[in-house]
C-alpha cells in the first residue's frame, strides 16, 4: 500500500501546478532584469558536464546507476536548450540557440537511449538474490 502514495502524491502534484501555471501566465512580466545571469547559464553547464562525467564513469564501470545519471543528464539538456531558445533574441543569437538545442536533444536522446538500454533491476550486495 505505502509503493502507491508516492504516485499518488505525485498527481496531486501535476493537478495542482496546473492553476498555479494559468497564475504565472497572467502575472508575471514580460520582460525582467535578472541578477548572477552568467552564473545561472554556466550552472546548467556544469550540471550537464558533471552528468555526462558521471554517467560515462559509471557506464564504464557497468554500474547500472548509469541509467539514473543518464536520465538526469538528459533533464538538465533539454532544460538547457529551452532556456537557450525561449531567452534568445531573434536574429543570429536565436540561430545559435537553435543550433546548441539541436546539440543538446542529441545528447538527451543518447543519454535516454542508455537509460533505456538494460532495464534489469540491479541487486544491491546485500540482497538475497545477490548472495
Amino acid at each position: 500500500m505505502r509503493t502507491k502514495r508516492i504516485p499518488i502524491l505525485l498527481g496531486a502534484a501535476a493537478a495542482l501546478l496546473v492553476p498555479w501555471m494559468v497564475v504565472l501566465g497572467l502575472t508575471l512580466p514580460a520582460n525582467t532584469e535578472v541578477r548572477h545571469w552568467s552564473l545561472a547559464w554556466i550552472g546548467l553547464d556544469v550540471f550537464m558536464a558533471t552528468g555526462c562525467a558521471a554517467t560515462a564513469l559509471l557506464g564504464l564501470r557497468g554500474d547500472s546507476r548509469a541509467r539514473l545519471t543518464a536520465s538526469a543528464t538528459a533533464t538538465v539538456a533539454v532544460l538547457d536548450a529551452w532556456f537557450d531558445i525561449t531567452t534568445a533574441p531573434s536574429g543570429a543569437a536565436l540561430l545559435q540557440a537553435v543550433a546548441c538545442a539541436v546539440a543538446e536533444a542529441a545528447l538527451a536522446a543518447a543519454c535516454v537511449l542508455l537509460a533505456l538500454r538494460d532495464r534489469r533491476p540491479s541487486r544491491s550486495p546485500a540482497s538475497p538474490e545477490g548472495h
